[in-house]
């Protein structure tokens, strides 16, 4: 079973975001399955890297599309980036460190923080972005 399945509820209206979403959403359900298959210890340091490398990647080409595009939300919406960056850092340090019952607060926290993130403050570009010509 999906920790977080996507739907259109979750659309920002910007494709490429869209795809990038979606991607998000596989990695985490990777390895939330995982978990729920008992694997956590062998898999799960390899995906947890996964997740944190591309949010990184996705984070990048998002405050470059609202860059480009003059949004006025970016520098807040950096900060947001940059806290969720240094939140899961901090949990695959504790994870690195042996400490195994975290993957449930951080699958629980990633899932809770992507899905309000992307509802909130990335339909917010979305909006600007679609009123701007970017679809």
């Amino acid at each position: 079973m999906a920790l977080i399945t996507w739907s259109n509820k979750y659309s920002v209206g910007v494709q490429n975001m869209d795809k990038q979403h979606t991607v998000l959403f596989d990695i985490l359900n990777e390895l939330h399955e995982s978990m729920m298959k008992g694997q956590a210890q062998s898999v799960a340091g390899k995906l947890l890297r996964k997740l944190t490398d591309y949010t990184r990647t996705h984070f990048s080409a998002e405050e470059a599309m609202m860059a480009a595009a003059n949004f006025p939300g970016l520098g807040e919406h950096r900060l947001k980036h940059q806290n969720l960056i240094k939140q899961v850092s901090d949990y695959a340090a504790r994870l690195e460190k042996g400490d195994i019952s975290l993957y449930t607060q951080l699958l629980t926290f990633v899932r809770d923080w992507l899905g309000s993130h992307i509802q909130k403050e990335d339909k917010e570009y979305g909006v600007w972005m679609n009123e701007h010509g970017i679809h």
